[in-house]
């Protein structure tokens, strides 16, 4: 865009300023009655043309003004200043002007931005504004310009009436990248319908359970105090890395992709995983219902603050909810320095730095999901009932203990029999079993009668055969100028990656080797 500007500017051509509308501001050309164009003047006003007409053609002098008005570009570009109370010297202007940023779609660069510029010289001396924020232009689902003549034009009224003004917005604000055009779906805005229910319906939940930590506020009161689960650390980290990267791409504007990280840490993190291991927590003790309702009410609170520009109405009314379910609780959980009159007031979250214990139970945690996702496609794959609860073995060496304390949030999630549950440091590989290999854990689903053995052998050879691709891969990345060229931390990031993956490949071979 820096070379569309330049070539506007570098290649100034005669332009027609006159239009023949009935509003705009009216060209200030008057000319002389009873002679040919050529003879005119040039005022403020009318008494002020008479006076320089006077002056120049003599007393006796009629004037016309010239019935046009101004291209609507001239009457725009003075926007940034005239409402602002110029010509006066306002308190706005002087506090107001010039401004920050001036967000403006990329096809009227020369038009208008330039044109403000222009002014904003010729009037003020100053430039209007500091930064030029282009967005792109919305196009239908297939990439095309919307026209009444083609029959795909978008109504925005019809579609915030069927699926509500947030999820418009935040399909907007979200659907596309500076500077590019955004190809608009109505499916799109009905799934952003479907994030902000989501939403309410997570509040919701919280509100509900508020009842379950009554006793657990008694028990703090009397110094007893549980400590985080993984879990908790692991949400509360996630929280402040999502916080200091949707900051970080704010202050960049990048709004899409500040608020794809809301989305994806509400939903795909908060929704579909805290909120379900909060379940199992919430009906352990009344202490570890208070400390998992204080972990919500945190992470919600600050999510929808990190939403509201996105998502205002929805966010702000979620919120009014919370709190004043929360106040009438009686727990005294509350946001640090209290609860704000509204939302759109409250302070904006700040990312606070993560220490390294906290980093490496987030990391312990996230394994532990994947080993969750592994069990959970396992079973679709065997086609084995949502409701059916299976047996399981999970191996897991050193990271017994830790996998023994999640062995709730396992069972829960992965609908396993905790009755059936073994997690042990080491253990033969049964027969006919399916297996799951994942660096540290294998895990063992006894599935005899609901798998085909044959197509499990297949499964694990083909693994095998993609894991040797990887391990190849990474060996010969570290043994090129790579090694030697890259932060030492990215460097160990890659070797431990490769140790993972010849210890889950030797698994599977002996797997195999059973079979």
């Amino acid at each position: 865009f820096n070379k569309v500007w330049e070539h506007w500017l570098g290649n100034i051509r005669p332009w027609c300023i006159s239009r023949q509308l009935w509003w705009g501001h009216r060209i200030p050309v008057y000319y002389i009655e009873g002679s040919n164009e050529a003879d005119f003047v040039v005022a403020k006003s009318e008494a002020e043309a008479y006076a320089i007409a006077q002056e120049k053609y003599g007393q006796d002098v009629k004037l016309r003004q010239d019935p046009d008005v101004l291209d609507t570009w001239f009457s725009s570009g003075l926007w940034p200043f005239s409402t602002l109370g110029w010509p006066d010297d306002t308190a706005d202007l002087r506090r107001f002007y010039p401004t920050t940023v001036m967000e403006t779609g990329y096809d009227i660069i020369f038009f208008w931005v330039a044109r403000m510029v222009m002014q904003g010289l010729l009037f003020t001396n100053d430039i209007p504004f500091e930064t030029i924020y282009l967005h792109g232009l919305v196009r239908d689902e297939h990439g095309k310009k919307m026209s009444k003549s083609t029959g795909n034009v978008i109504d925005p009224l019809e579609v915030t009436a069927n699926y509500g003004t947030d999820a418009l917005r935040f399909t907007l604000l979200t659907g596309g990248s500076p500077g590019n055009d955004m190809n608009l779906a109505v499916s799109k805005v009905e799934s952003n319908r479907n994030f902000a229910n989501k939403i309410w319906n997570v509040a919701r939940f919280i509100v509900a359970n508020l009842g379950k930590a009554e006793e657990g506020k008694r028990e703090k009161g009397k110094g007893e105090k549980e400590e985080l689960t993984a879990a908790d650390v692991w949400i509360l980290t996630r929280l402040r890395e999502v916080t200091g990267q949707a900051n970080r791409l704010l202050d960049a504007f990048n709004f899409g992709e500040a608020g794809g990280q809301g989305y994806d840490f509400l939903w795909g993190e908060f929704a579909d995983w805290y909120i379900e291991i909060a379940k199992v927590q919430l009906n352990e003790s009344a202490s570890r219902a208070y400390m998992t309702l204080s972990v919500l009410q945190r992470v919600l609170d600050d999510g929808l603050r990190l939403l509201h520009p996105f998502i205002p109405f929805v966010t702000e009314e979620t919120w009014q909810q919370l709190k004043a379910a929360f106040v009438a609780s009686g727990l005294g959980i509350a946001p640090k320095g209290g609860w704000p009159e509204a939302l759109i007031i409250a302070d904006w979250p700040q990312s606070r730095e993560v220490s390294e214990g906290q980093r490496g139970i987030s990391a312990e945690f996230t394994r532990l999901q994947e080993l969750i996702s592994k069990i959970r496609a396992a079973r679709a794959e065997a086609k084995v009932p949502p409701s059916k609860r299976i047996a399981a073995t999970i191996v897991a060496g050193e990271k017994v203990k830790f996998a023994r304390s999640q062995a709730g949030v396992i069972a829960a999630l992965a609908r396993i029999d905790s009755d059936n549950l073994a997690i042990v440091a080491t253990a033969d590989a049964p027969s006919n079993a399916v297996t799951i290999s994942l660096g540290d854990y294998t895990i063992y689903l006894p599935l005899a009668g609901m798998v085909d053995l044959e197509k499990e052998k297949a499964r694990l050879e083909k693994e095998a055969v993609n894991m040797a691709k990887e391990i190849k891969r990474l060996t010969g990345l570290l043994n090129s100028p790579f090694a030697q060229k890259a932060p030492a931390a990215v460097v160990q990031k890659e070797k431990d990656k490769l140790a993972l993956l010849e210890k889950s490949s030797a698994e599977i071979a002996q797997r195999l080797a059973v079979m």
